[in-house]
């Protein structure tokens, strides 16, 4: 959706490595904001984009309008089930990952790409456009390319330029308590156990968490223990006026 940082042109690198020609998309989607998220506010970064991207020898840049992707009468939209309802990020935003499938499929169709490079710090959602594709037959692969993260850890997002700088400082905290729940997990502590202290730790910081959750890495589903693997942990935490996510493997 632009306002690139070098997470998203870490996902450019990565392409230009998978392929001949390279195509990023910009495209603010309402579809995916509330009435009550910051769509009117996003950040919108439009030139320093272009000259990122331009830097990294970008073939094409796709930034269709809003008229151009929901004309008049638009009336078809995607209904995802599977990893889109697995009581994460659909328990809080329930019309995201609709507006999500909507746009990328259409996207896809529009591009016709042979590879698809998403970053997994969105993990859900590289969930449900891998699960989209594949249901759809669209005829290309999903890659999913780690998570770029600051030097203290906090996972780079558009949305980190909201923070104020106690709230910056608080931050990394999320990345902190997912590697201690990791290393809980592995050292034979009970699910539930480390989950909880995850959970605290970020509460600690002052975040109001909306979900510190250890899910089977494919499905999204609920776990009982370790042995369920493969593992994610998955973490949406508040502070101030800012909503983060971040999540990492066991």
């Amino acid at each position: 959706m632009g306002a690139l940082h070098d997470g998203h042109l870490s996902l450019v690198r990565a392409a230009k490595k998978k392929a001949e020609r390279v195509v990023v998309s910009i495209f603010v989607n309402p579809a995916q904001f509330s009435p009550t998220e910051d769509f009117s506010t996003y950040p919108r970064t439009w030139a320093a984009d272009i000259a990122a991207l331009a830097a990294l020898g970008v073939d094409l840049i796709w930034a269709p309008s809003t008229a151009v992707m929901y004309p008049e009468g638009f009336s078809t939209r995607l209904d995802p089930a599977g990893p889109a309802k697995a009581g994460l990020e659909d328990r809080f935003r329930p019309h995201f990952f609709g507006g999500v499938a909507t746009v990328v499929s259409k996207l896809f169709i529009q591009v016709t790409p042979d590879i698809a490079v998403f970053g997994q710090k969105d993990y859900q959602q590289l969930m449900v456009v891998t699960r989209m594709a594949r249901d759809l037959d669209l005829p290309l692969k999903v890659v999913g390319i780690p998570t770029v993260r600051e030097q203290d850890g906090l996972a780079m997002s558009s949305r980190n330029v909201y923070l104020s700088p106690p709230e910056r400082a608080a931050a990394p905290t999320l990345y902190r308590a997912l590697k201690a729940c990791a290393a809980n997990l592995k050292a034979g502590q009970p699910l539930e156990n480390a989950r909880a202290d995850g959970r605290r730790m970020v509460e600690g910081a002052g975040f109001a968490v909306d979900y510190f959750e250890a899910r089977h890495a494919e499905s999204l589903a609920p776990v009982a223990s370790i042995a369920d693997r493969p593992i994610r942990l998955l973490v949406a935490a508040r502070i101030g006026r800012t909503r983060l996510i971040d999540n990492i493997a066991v």
